[in-house]
């Protein structure tokens, strides 16, 4: 009964007493991070490995950064987005965990600001909107390998109304635009299962809230972070949530962990 969890922890150094308690206490047995804001080398594995984790990273200094720790087994580790041929950024490693297992730790890019100087879009909405579309065609060929898959990671999509404290707020904003809203959805129409809005149909559910502006205290969040599940993973699906726990304790990440609990 394998527990999934994905968690943007914003430096991972920073935050290592935070993520380290967190781990033993939840017990998760696959942690996709994300935003690890160090390169290879600078990743504290030993602290990891000491809990009984395998680890795979594939990091950059200062900047995006994504690992898989896995206690169930840790192979056929691939590194970057297939085809994807922008500017090179750490934000994708996948990897197969337990038996067959197949799970990829994703950090999309965030395209802020939307427009350039001219008034059309901006180099960064491009490079997000390319990146997205690298990532729906590899998708599809994951989705035809009729395997147990989990995408997991910070998507920097609010895809619904519902998803955001107030979406009049964030409705010019590259994680609310509709062409970036138009490819998550297109990516979940190949047959992937947002995990956790499966079981949670609630409005309010977040996983992301702002350091400014007290949106924590205020509860002002987005929820921006997926479990997305393959036909044959949702299959196995048995729970899934938001543990907002950590996001209140001292020098927290911005997000809190998205989790699912699967059979098998």
């Amino acid at each position: 009964m394998p527990t999934i969890a994905t968690w943007n922890v914003n430096s991972v150094k920073a935050r290592l007493p935070g993520v380290l308690d967190w781990l033993k206490s939840f017990s998760p047995d696959v942690l996709l991070l994300q935003e690890i804001k160090c390169q290879d080398g600078d990743f504290p594995a030993f602290e990891f490995q000491a809990m009984g984790y395998e680890v795979a990273v594939h990091g950059q200094k200062s900047y995006n950064g994504v690992a898989i720790l896995s206690r169930i087994g840790l192979k056929d580790v691939t590194i970057g987005l297939p085809e994807h041929d922008g500017p090179p950024q750490s934000r994708y490693i996948e990897a197969t965990v337990g038996e067959n297992w197949r799970v990829a730790s994703i950090y999309l890019p965030n395209g802020n600001p939307v427009c350039d100087a001219d008034g059309g879009d901006s180099e960064k909405f491009r490079y997000k909107l390319d990146w997205m579309d690298c990532l729906n065609a590899h998708a599809k060929r994951l989705i035809a390998a009729d395997r147990p898959t989990i995408l997991g990671g910070d998507y920097n999509v609010i895809p619904e109304p519902m998803d955001c404290y107030d979406p009049a707020v964030w409705a010019k904003d590259a994680l609310m635009r509709i062409e970036t809203r138009s490819r998550f959805h297109a990516l979940l129409h190949q047959g992937w299962t947002d995990t956790v809005r499966a079981l949670n149909p609630e409005p309010g559910l977040y996983s992301f809230w702002d350091y400014q502006a007290g949106a924590w205290s205020r509860n002002l969040g987005l929820r921006i972070d997926f479990l997305l599940a393959s036909a044959e993973a949702a299959d196995a699906l048995l729970a899934a949530g938001i543990d907002r726990s950590p996001r209140g304790k001292e020098k927290a990440s911005d997000h809190a962990p998205a989790w699912c609990r699967l059979a098998g």
